[in-house]
């Protein structure tokens, strides 16, 4: 009997930090600092070498912003659904501007980016299937940019340590509703 409550206990104790990460991300939608950071720390040990380009030091403006997010850069490499960092940020239909409602959503992302040991991060717009892929595509990428002009504008994250790419429909955070509103989101992931 001992024995069976034990094992219980073991598996009970697996599943959840297993997928507490998911779920709190899930459950109210914002994460914490600790939490983040941890998920951080989790894509780190997961991702392996990752080769990022070298950029120059450069004076940070909405232009700076605006090239470093429209340089070509590598296609998303999905991290496991436990280590991802995903924000609600909503947007107003067919825009890509940054709502002032949506910025204290990226309070906490700001702190960790500024406080964490990670040299670059990947900004990843997300949308749902509402509309062509093509159409989609371009949003995202839209989207993400803003997110970073933000971070870099407004939270003095430095602007070489973040990429700004658009995934569009490709990767829904619910496959099975691909229109959902979950799967409108920005996903963050620490390379190196």
């Amino acid at each position: 009997m001992l024995r069976n409550a034990l094992v219980a206990a073991g598996l009970t104790l697996a599943l959840t930090s297993t997928f507490l990460p998911a779920w709190a991300q899930t459950a109210n939608g914002e994460l914490t600092a600790e939490e983040i950071s941890a998920l951080f720390a989790k894509q780190q040990k997961t991702r392996g070498l990752v080769l990022a380009p070298s950029t120059a030091a450069t004076t940070v403006t909405d232009t700076a912003v605006a090239a470093t997010a429209a340089t070509p850069e590598p296609a998303y490499q999905p991290v496991a659904a436990d280590a991802q960092v995903n924000l609600s940020i909503s947007f107003d239909y067919n825009s890509s501007a940054l709502r002032n409602d949506q910025k204290p959503k990226l309070a906490t992302m700001c702190e960790v980016m500024k406080s964490i040991d990670v040299n670059r991060f990947q900004v990843i717009g997300h949308t749902d299937s509402s509309g062509s892929a093509e159409y989609n595509q371009t949003l995202s990428e839209a989207r993400a940019a803003a997110v970073m002009g933000y971070l870099v504008n407004d939270c003095g994250v430095g602007a070489d340590r973040l990429m700004a790419i658009g995934a569009g429909e490709t990767a829904p955070l619910d496959p099975a509703h691909p229109a959902a509103d979950v799967n409108r989101r920005v996903e963050f992931q620490a390379l190196g």
